[in-house]
């Protein structure tokens, strides 16, 4: 335990301990005031899934730590700054470390499903906005997964005069594009094209389909200024279209075919051309954002989802704190932070050496060990 223990706090960021007592996680720590226990403590619950009680009842057996799980929960609700800080830190390694000069706040919206261990355990579906690049969470909601006004949509976050907004095709309704720009802010998501229904500005039927096709090479990138329609809404914007490499379309119809088999079903030749563009509906004002501006800030969303697609799987694991925003956040960023410490392990694995983390990491007695 303490062997792996120390391959693992290897690929944590420089300075990380030091982080801990700047952030104040180690405050009111009244027995053994141990960073790495600490953090150990706090991965059985957010890594292991286990819950605040048997948490401790683990932490006591391997002598990490002797506290109540009303002291853990407190605990990690002190954490979050801590929590936050390391994902930060794990973000810039991976050069995501975007400017923020500009002077415009940009946030990604997502949503993913929560749930709880054991036969009876709730499914939540936790909604959350993470602002870009600082990385800090603004905002959570928790709903049931099913019924009414429960599913992914803009309307489940709160929109302020300048936002600058980031989302998958999941939100992709002219409704939710609405709710957005009638608050004041700016909008870039991903084109469903099942769901969101598209006319020329003087409201004439748009052939989103003969359009990207005109785009020919690979890497071009054009835009048209577009309605996006329904129920009454018409919100003005710009259809922003690249076309993939050869390599990303065959891997995007793939994915197609095999989802369409699953399911019994064909993919109709539509869908497979669309496969070959990414093609995002955007408000962000033309004159500061060109299509290759806009697409580039939407691939910087799609960089934070790709590590979010980890967090999604791993956030299936645990008791989320349901009636305290702070240790909710804290959560949040716990999750994260194993999501962006299993991504680092893998790259490594991988890629690095035949045992999978770097020697230099360690200390020279533990390496001759």
């Amino acid at each position: 335990m303490d062997e792996e223990w120390e391959v693992v706090s290897s690929f944590l960021p420089e300075g990380w301990r030091e982080l801990a007592r700047e952030t104040g996680a180690l405050k009111g720590l009244r027995k053994d005031k141990s960073v790495d226990a600490l953090l150990r403590t706090l991965l059985l619950h957010l890594a292991c899934g286990h819950s605040l009680r048997e948490t401790v009842v683990r932490a006591r057996k391997a002598n990490l730590a002797d506290l109540s799980d009303v002291a853990l929960l407190k605990r990690l609700r002190k954490s979050g700054d801590w929590l936050h800080a390391l994902c930060v830190a794990l973000f810039r390694e991976q050069g995501m470390a975007m400017s923020a000069a500009g002077g415009f706040q940009v946030r990604a919206f997502d949503a993913t499903t929560v749930k709880e261990p054991g036969r009876t355990g709730a499914l939540w579906r936790l909604h959350y906005s993470v602002r870009l690049p600082s990385l800090a969470c603004d905002f959570f909601k928790l709903t049931a997964s099913e019924g009414r006004g429960t599913g992914e949509a803009f309307s489940q976050f709160p929109v302020g005069e300048g936002d600058f907004v980031l989302a998958d095709r999941a939100y992709s309704t002219a409704a939710g594009l609405h709710h957005v720009v009638s608050a004041g802010g700016h909008v870039t998501v991903r084109v469903n094209t099942g769901s969101l229904s598209l006319r020329t500005r003087d409201g004439a039927p748009f052939d989103l389909l003969a359009h990207v096709t005109t785009l020919k090479r690979v890497g071009s990138v054009r835009s048209w200024p577009v309605l996006a329609v329904g129920d009454g809404i018409a919100v003005p914007g710009r259809v922003c279209a690249i076309r993939k490499t050869q390599e990303a379309i065959r891997l995007a119809q793939r994915k197609l075919r095999k989802e369409a088999g699953r399911k019994g079903k064909q993919v109709r030749p539509r869908t497979l051309e669309f496969a070959r563009y990414v093609i995002v509906f955007t408000t962000f004002p033309e004159a500061a954002f060109s299509a290759a501006q806009v697409l580039e800030w939407y691939r910087t969303r799609w960089q934070v989802e790709l590590v979010f697609k980890r967090f999604k799987s791993l956030a299936q694991l645990g008791h989320l704190p349901k009636y305290d925003d702070e240790s909710a956040k804290a959560w949040l960023y716990g999750k994260l932070l194993v999501a962006l410490l299993v991504e680092k392990l893998i790259r490594h694995a991988s890629t690095v050496s035949p045992w999978g983390y770097s020697l230099e990491a360690l200390p020279a007695a533990q390496r001759l060990a």
